[in-house]
């Protein structure tokens, strides 16, 4: 099933909304797919021009740094996490449910895989992966915060939390569970993967499978 999503994302984040032209959205395509390739150390806006045939100078009247770039791609990651929470768990679905969607959601097992004709989402998830800490663990994290720039990451964390607390509403650490099953998905899968002596995966195979066990077992088990 193919479509087309947009999300309104914070306007902190560029000089010029992408979405507002076709140069934009191509800026915005063809650095994920460099990203990917590259890796975010090696990604430059020069080489991004040269893979869109453009100049620097069009890519900077759109996004100042590759920083701000790379928060963009992740927001609109974020935003459309929830909206895939939004609309894979319907209406009177039990909480314990809810929470076991949501992990396959968050480690792509979801058995429906949307495929977006705008960006490639392999390439995106394979970014978040090992590209999405850079976003927050540098020294102007505290200026992007105040920018609200990390939203769509707290409120789909907020969302979670939300869940688990149906399930357990007495549990004190509702948020900070949240935000580790994120990071867990994220890290074990790039330890899986690269460095599998750091997880219990011992097939070496079926990442996401492993991942989609792990997280299940680490929330139920504290939740309860």
């Amino acid at each position: 099933m193919e479509f087309l999503l947009k999300f309104k994302l914070n306007q902190h984040l560029y000089v010029k909304d992408p979405e507002s032209s076709d140069i934009g959205k191509t800026i915005v395509k063809n650095a994920i797919d460099l990203i990917y390739e590259l890796g975010f150390e090696q990604f430059t806006f020069k080489k991004l021009s040269a893979k869109i045939h453009t100049t620097e100078a069009t890519i900077y009247r759109y996004f100042t740094s590759k920083l701000r770039l790379l928060i963009y791609i992740l927001n609109w990651y974020w935003s459309y996490l929830e909206f895939l929470s939004e609309m894979l768990i319907p209406s009177g679905t039990a909480s314990c449910d809810k929470l076991k969607i949501i992990i396959t959601i968050i480690t792509h097992c979801q058995k429906e895989e949307r495929r977006l004709m705008d960006y490639n989402l392999d390439h995106l998830h394979s970014i978040v992966i090992s590209e999405s800490s850079k976003s927050y663990l540098v020294k102007e994290v505290d200026t992007i915060n105040k920018e609200m720039a990390f939203n769509p990451l707290k409120s789909l964390c907020r969302r979670i939390s939300m869940i688990i607390l149906e399930i357990n509403p007495g549990y004190p650490y509702a948020r900070s569970l949240a935000s580790t099953l994120l990071e867990t998905a994220h890290d074990q899968q790039f330890f899986s993967e690269h460095l599998p002596s750091l997880t219990n995966n011992t097939s070496h195979q079926q990442h996401k499978k492993y991942v989609l066990n792990y997280l299940n077992q680490l929330a139920f088990s504290a939740i309860k």
